[in-house]
């Protein structure tokens, strides 16, 4: 099996944007924990990031026939994007939504995500460590089918 994790806008400034919040590990960090892990669980995976929503939504469409299902932190176009969604409807991949904190206890407009309702589920606040819960997720899911 293979998979593909799309990072959205600013995760690329893990580790020195508000690492209060977010901590001090880096993206490419937590894509080497998350590629051992893979490698642990006899699956594949790639790393996408951009900070433009149009790029994520071709990365979605280009995952078609390619991957077997998606873990996504889109970040702040969790809460905007239409496009988003729809790009992980129309591939009729499983998708897992990741978030580093919890959005539901941050700022009301966070609480909403319109990427969510088309995916099989959502983690939310258990930081880096949610990527790996994200990949088993997945994982399971797709055994499952």
């Amino acid at each position: 099996m293979k998979f593909l994790v799309i990072n959205g806008p600013n995760l690329n400034m893990l580790g020195t944007r508000e690492p209060e919040k977010y901590g001090t590990t880096t993206l490419s960090d937590i894509e080497k924990e998350i590629s051992n892990h893979a490698k642990e669980k006899g699956v594949e995976v790639d790393f996408y990031q951009s900070n433009i929503e149009g790029e994520i939504v071709t990365a979605i469409q280009k995952a078609k026939g390619v991957y077997d299902g998606i873990v996504i932190n889109p970040a702040a176009y969790t809460h905007t994007s239409v496009a988003l969604r729809d790009a992980i409807l129309a591939v009729e991949l499983p998708a897992v939504e990741i978030h580093l904190s919890n959005i539901h206890t941050r700022e009301e407009f966070r609480h909403h995500s319109y990427t969510a309702p088309v995916c099989v589920g959502q983690i939310t606040g258990f930081g880096k460590f949610g990527y790996i819960m994200a990949l088993d997720a997945i994982i399971n899911h797709c055994c499952n089918l």
